[in-house]
């Protein structure tokens, strides 16, 4: 029986995950902070008052600034302070409902990153909007939720030769108990963990950000070229809509709705 073995969040695009037991998710607004802020390049044009996606390529991001992975982050949504440490050594501590938390935030990046921030970084915010890479596809991709199929993981592991850290997939979900690339069938099937119910949107094609180990913060593998070479295709995990208000815990029961009326698990 397939069950969640992990849960996180990422409150602001591009830096660390934050685990936690369980997530509440709702269908008007997906999971509440995650990617509710991200780092524009110094060159973008972003405009909270009338936000359009974009693609992940204006902001500070892994594909592009793999030193971000060096950086423990943690936010509050209390206080809504934003702490980043490395090696365990705290750098900075800012409340971001401040312009000068925020400013502080931004010219912290700016010096980490150097010449690729092509400027100084600007936090952005906008009501209603998420900065997730399938925002610019449509509002249902915006406010989607990713799952990671562990038994996928291993099965490229297995073809590779390499251990392969599951956080390089940054998604919000992962399960174990499942067949690998069962989660490849899962379009438009509905899919139930705990209280939640989802639908399967899309494959989750990877780009490089996936080579950068979270770890090390080396760019160290190959896995898009990887996937393509070993099963003709560059994608694993999942985008999932949610359709109802719930949530979904650690040691959660999933179950997949079949082509017929049964289901699997």
């Amino acid at each position: 029986m397939a069950e969640v073995t992990a849960l996180y969040r990422y409150p602001v695009k591009g830096l660390s995950a934050e685990p936690l037991p369980a997530l509440t998710l709702a269908r008007a607004s997906g999971l509440a902070f995650d990617r509710e802020y991200a780092l524009a390049l110094g060159t973008t044009a972003f405009d909270p008052q009338n936000p359009e996606p974009l693609d992940k390529g204006y902001f500070l991001m892994l594909r592009s600034n793999e030193v971000l992975a060096a950086l423990s982050t943690r936010f509050d949504p209390e206080t809504r302070q934003l702490t980043i440490t490395r090696g365990g050594e705290p750098l900075l501590t800012e409340d971001l409902t401040h312009p000068e938390g925020r400013e502080a935030v931004e010219r912290f990046f700016e010096a980490y990153v150097g010449p690729a921030a092509k400027g100084r970084p600007r936090l952005v915010r906008a009501r209603d909007h998420k900065f997730t890479d399938g925002s610019v596809i449509s509002p249902a991709f915006m406010r989607a939720v990713s799952l990671i199929n562990l038994a996928s993981v291993r099965a490229l592991e297995e073809r590779t030769g390499e251990t392969i850290h599951p956080l390089r997939f940054r998604a919000n979900i992962y399960v174990d108990g499942l067949e690998p690339w069962a989660e490849m069938d899962w379009i438009d099937r509905e899919v139930t963990i705990g209280s939640l119910r989802l639908r399967g949107l899309a494959r989750t094609p990877r780009c490089a950000a996936v080579d950068v180990n979270p770890e090390t913060a080396e760019r160290d593998t190959h896995l898009p070229k990887a996937l393509k070479r070993h099963f003709g295709h560059v994608d694993l995990g999942i985008y999932l809509e949610v359709l109802a208000d719930g949530a979904v815990a650690v040691g959660d029961r999933m179950a997949v709705a079949a082509q017929a009326e049964d289901a699997i698990g």
